[in-house]
């Protein structure tokens, strides 16, 4: 049996209405790609409908989530390089064939792409290309634009040992593309977009509120614990990097205040010991408030303004009931 050129990574949840242009997205190529479907526990019959796809390699589990899909459809894979798409996004048109060619050319480990960001109904909202940098891992830290990695092609040796790690939630793929910049790739820059990414008002991956959000933000500073410390450890963690994380770092600790001040205010610490020059980005009055007041008391006024708003919204309706 000969060895494909791509494998492409998709794992599925409930999303049989999108996942067939998914599909068909990936096909039509000149190199030899070979699709794997990992179905996470569906219950619209997405499992059925693929094993009777041709040219379609379908697994099942149960309910394990994105990063066990992903480990599932390695497993399998058998492409010189491989490609991760989500089921509710599609490759665009001659992407496959480009980063393949050009990363033969070039003897590339990965390939850099821009991408699309459509509404629910694949209509184009933006497009942004690729920004190249000379710092692939003060770029993926946060120093510009990193572009989304479904947009990249990887070589399978190279994240063949690079886990989708389910401890850090939905910033798995923060975490993936972190590891996999440490790992030094070879890299060649293809700017324009390679993927078209749906976006969902209810979207699975979107938290936005409550405990969910709170997971996510406390998952995001511990991907930069986790790699910065590794960065130190091996000598890399250079002025131009620790800047990176601490400009990214400032709004994730302001959404973690919103939950629990304290632990804001111990991210705020790691940020002056990361950058002691940094100073909070925002204009305008929070910005003076931030530099003036300091983070705690800042976000203790903000906490107090949440609820007067909130206190005197649930007057309103009553209200209305007495006019």
């Amino acid at each position: 049996m000969s060895t494909p050129d791509v494998s492409i990574v998709i794992p599925a949840f409930n999303r049989l209405w999108s996942l067939p242009e998914t599909i068909d997205s990936c096909r039509g190529t000149e190199c030899s790609v070979e699709i794997i479907v990992v179905d996470d526990g569906s219950t619209d019959g997405t499992f059925d409908w693929l094993q009777a796809q041709p040219g379609v390699v379908a697994f099942r589990q149960h309910n394990m989530g994105k990063d066990w899909a992903v480990a599932r459809g390695m497993q399998a894979a058998r492409g010189r390089y491989v490609k991760y798409v989500d089921s509710d996004d599609w490759v665009l048109p001659g992407a496959i064939d480009a980063h393949v060619r050009a990363a033969d050319e070039a003897g590339a480990d990965l390939v850099l792409a821009g991408y699309e960001f459509a509404d629910s109904k694949g209509t184009v909202l933006r497009a942004y290309e690729y920004q190249e940098s000379d710092d692939l891992i003060a770029q993926m830290l946060g120093e510009s634009d990193s572009s989304h990695y479904s947009a990249f092609l990887f070589r399978r040796s190279l994240v063949q040992d690079i886990p989708h790690r389910q401890e850090f939630d939905a910033l798995d793929d923060r975490m993936f593309v972190l590891e996999v910049a440490l790992a030094n790739p070879d890299t060649i820059v293809l700017p324009a977009p390679a993927i078209r990414l749906r976006h969902h008002e209810n979207a699975r991956l979107q938290f936005n509120h409550g405990i969910k959000a709170a997971v996510r933000h406390h998952a995001h500073a511990q991907v930069y614990r986790r790699i910065l410390a590794r960065l130190a450890a091996e000598g890399r963690l250079t002025p131009r990097r620790r800047r990176a994380a601490a400009l990214v770092l400032w709004p994730v600790a302001h959404w973690l205040a919103y939950a629990d001040i304290d632990e804001g205010c111990r991210l705020v610490d790691w940020i002056r010991e990361l950058d002691p020059q940094f100073e909070p980005p925002p204009e305008g009055a929070l910005g003076a408030f931030y530099r003036r007041l300091g983070f705690r008391r800042t976000e203790q006024l903000l906490r107090l303004r949440r609820r007067a708003i909130a206190a005197v919204r649930s007057l309103q309706p009553r209200a209305a009931a007495h006019a």
